[in-house]
């Protein structure tokens, strides 16, 4: 019957929409991922390797290892409580969750803001457990002198913090630099063999 055959055409392009949205978030969720066990799995390396505050240097005094808690925000601002810290940071990841959901079909986007998801996902985790941010990357980049500030030696950060800050930076740029390709324009008509334009 019709009806019949127009329901099952019509099962069968929900049934194909909802896998294509499901393979469209799978490669999200992997990236989300990878990035919280990286970050929860060095954390766990930083807390048994450096607890005893000892100093692990890679390059010198350039990049070391050595374990802080952050019991405040990102740049060691701190703007109030713990409490105050773990709600924020679930509004955060909300939004960053449904960012992810609305670009899927964008690798661009979707790809760098999952890496910004598992980082938030990283530090939420400390926050729930302890209440503080395992940090311990400590790399002395350039120097910074602004008036009465002054910055010596940049922040300690984890793995969570360095993929947040690469997906921002890299989707920013992305939403600045890309250019859309404009639309043909309805003026635009293609020509006949004789090569006049095809007026209607």
């Amino acid at each position: 019957m019709p009806g019949c055959a127009l329901n099952a055409r019509n099962e069968k392009r929900r049934r194909k929409l909802a896998a294509d949205k499901i393979r469209s978030l799978s490669i999200p969720a992997v990236i989300l991922l990878v990035v919280a066990v990286l970050d929860q799995v060095t954390k766990l390396w930083a807390i048994h390797s450096l607890a005893d505050g000892s100093i692990s240097h890679i390059l010198g005094s350039l990049m070391q290892m050595k374990l802080v808690y952050n019991e405040g925000g990102v740049m060691g601002t701190n703007f109030g409580s713990d409490t105050f810290y773990l709600i924020s940071s679930l509004f955060v990841l909300a939004f960053v969750f449904y960012f992810v959901y609305t670009a899927r079909t964008n690798k661009h986007l979707a790809y760098p803001m999952a890496a910004v998801a598992g980082g938030a996902v990283g530090n939420l985790i400390d926050r729930i457990r302890l209440s503080k941010v395992i940090d311990f990357i400590d790399i002395d980049f350039f120097d910074i002198s602004l008036g009465s500030f002054q910055l010596d030696r940049w922040w300690t950060f984890n793995i969570a913090d360095a993929a947040i800050t690469i997906g921002v930076i890299y989707v920013v740029i992305i939403v600045i630099f890309t250019r859309h390709e404009a639309p043909p324009s309805k003026s635009s008509v293609p020509a006949n063999s004789s090569g006049a334009s095809l007026d209607i």
